[in-house]
């Protein structure tokens, strides 16, 4: 989950191999700004004491950042459906795969370099067109501390299903899904538009990235797409 750059243009003339260098240190330094976000959310929870919510009930052991991909309405405190929630317990940004790089992934068996395989059926990008590893599906019960990276941090509960296999969702001090969401982080869910039809990275338009802080990730021909907000957790609960 990487921050977006701002690109200055100018009307210079600009050598081919100049421009491929800054491309390469662009990229460079949006992987620097996704560990420094990472870093200063890490920091800023260890400066903090333990959260404790419910009359001291539930305390929370700080853990390695980690990203939640949740639908529900922005303004929303609580809802269902949160059986469609997923967790990335490792940033999936860094671990992703470039879009032009997708032949040779699928040459390597959809064995991205980072391990994960690849699903032609059901695949997910992220902000800067990388293609990414599958969220665990669904979000286990349980506590979570969650932020955006702004100003709200907040406890999110996920609840067990019910006998439908409904899991509600829900946030405490009065936070919205919105005051949670990490804006600079967008991702989205590919399948196929139609019962064996053909849902291809190959099909994504690269000049549709970046997708600017709060944007919808774009359409891909051939496929249905879901767009998810990412939540960064940095606590877990523990029951005393």
């Amino acid at each position: 989950m990487l921050s977006t750059l701002r690109t200055i243009r100018m009307r210079t003339h600009v050598p081919r191999d100049t421009t491929s260098e800054r491309t390469r240190s662009t990229e460079r330094l949006i992987r620097r700004a996704c560990l420094a976000t990472a870093l200063l959310v890490t920091i800023a929870v260890v400066a903090q004491p333990v959260h404790a919510a419910g009359e001291g009930q539930t305390k929370f052991r700080r853990i390695s950042t980690q990203y939640i991909a949740a639908l529900g309405n922005p303004g929303a405190t609580s809802g269902s459906g949160a059986q469609l929630w997923g967790l990335w317990p490792l940033d999936p940004g860094p671990r992703g795969v470039k879009l032009n790089r997708y032949p040779s992934l699928k040459d390597a068996g959809g064995i991205a370099p980072a391990r994960w395989k690849f699903d032609e059926t059901d695949w997910w990008l992220e902000e800067h067109g990388l293609i990414m590893e599958q969220p665990t599906v669904p979000l286990p019960p349980g506590k979570y501390l969650v932020t955006g990276a702004r100003k709200v941090t907040a406890v999110l509960t996920i609840h067990p299903a019910d006998s439908h296999g409904d899991r509600r969702w829900e946030l405490d001090q009065g936070a919205t899904l919105y005051d949670v969401t990490h804006l600079a982080c967008r991702s989205a869910r590919y399948t196929p538009a139609t019962v064996g039809g053909s849902c291809s990275p190959a099909n994504a338009k690269q000049t549709a990235f970046p997708v600017a802080p709060g944007g919808a990730m774009p359409p891909v021909e051939g496929c249905t797409k879901q767009d998810y907000v990412v939540l960064i957790v940095i606590g877990m609960g523990v029951e005393d």
